[in-house]
């Protein structure tokens, strides 16, 4: 994308220009890297060759733990980079790039997270009509829909920002290259960029979190109201408890993140939580939570183990 600008490339700070403390925070953050690839790729390949979870649930839990593993490799293998180095640069083409990988995902995931209470809603309280609603094709026009209004989401910004002027400095207070930053360090006007963080953004991840929050309504009403089992009431509210705690540690960051139109010293924090901790925790709570994805694991496990003794 062609833009006019003095600056051929950003210095990120990261998270401290201390050494010390960057030589403390490079294994940490590697150990949370490869948690992350480790445990959300355990998803994916138990979900693909266990032919008991190949229902609706677990093919959006799939596309979640996909989205996981690229969200933080668009911005930690840089991260980790930074940590080993005086200073962490990157071109601005680069920097355009990881913008727009960021929001592409993080908006899908924003998306997805609503898809997934709509499944779990016509899951308990239409079980009749659940295979007929959440059908093949239904699971896969809604995934191709949530990839793609992120794609597009993330291209707006990404137009908008590189048509920016920027004439220096270059130091962006942040560990990657994220919208509100950037903004701060743009000589020409921000009007539009700013409208769109403030309506398009908040807009969707308003959205996606409200229909949430209005799935599970319902969801709570009906197992209150209509199911006499305390067995069926336990075992669906279980199930909700674990897609809840994923929804709360990605919404509520990224909601405080950005109803705020200006940056922040604490946006850098605020981002670790849904960039990083978020995707590493994701896979141990639907994998601690969930009875028949840790019969999988078990049993790809004693599979594996029988064919290293064989």
């Amino acid at each position: 994308m062609r833009n006019s600008t003095e600056v051929s490339e950003f210095i990120l700070l990261g998270l401290t220009r201390d050494h010390r403390l960057q030589q403390v925070l490079f294994p940490l953050f590697l150990l949370l890297y490869i948690a992350c690839l480790l445990g959300n790729g355990a998803i994916l390949i138990v979900i693909l060759t266990e032919p008991r979870l190949h229902i609706p649930m677990y093919f959006f839990l799939g596309n979640l733990s996909c989205l996981d593993i690229c969200y933080s490799t668009v911005t930690v293998p840089k991260m980790l980079r930074g940590f080993l180095r005086k200073h962490q640069s990157i071109s601005f083409n680069g920097c355009l790039i990881q913008l727009h990988f960021f929001h592409f995902l993080g908006c899908s995931e924003a998306v997805l997270l609503g898809i997934m209470a709509c499944d779990r809603y016509v899951a308990i309280c239409k079980p009749l009509h659940y295979t007929l609603i959440m059908n093949k094709w239904t699971c896969v026009i809604l995934a191709g829909v949530t990839w793609t209004i992120g794609f597009f989401y993330a291209l707006m910004h990404t137009i908008v920002t590189s048509q920016l002027v920027f004439c220096g400095p270059k130091l962006v207070p942040h560990i990657f290259c994220d919208i509100k930053p950037l903004l701060v360090l743009a000589c020409s006007s921000t009007r539009l960029s700013y409208t769109l963080l403030n309506f398009v953004t908040v807009s969707i991840a308003f959205s996606s979190f409200f229909f949430t929050l209005l799935s599970y309504f319902y969801i709570i009403s009906f197992l209150v109201l209509k199911v006499q089992s305390w067995q069926n009431r336990w075992k669906a509210f279980s199930t909700c408890a674990s897609h809840l705690m994923v929804v709360a540690m990605f919404y509520i960051p990224v909601l405080s993140n950005y109803m705020l139109a200006s940056a922040s010293d604490k946006d850098p924090i605020v981002s670790l939580l849904y960039s990083i901790v978020t995707p590493v925790l994701n896979p141990l709570i639907y994998s601690l939570r969930n009875y028949e994805v840790k019969n999988a694991i078990r049993k790809i496990l004693i599979q594996n183990a029988i064919f290293v003794r064989i």
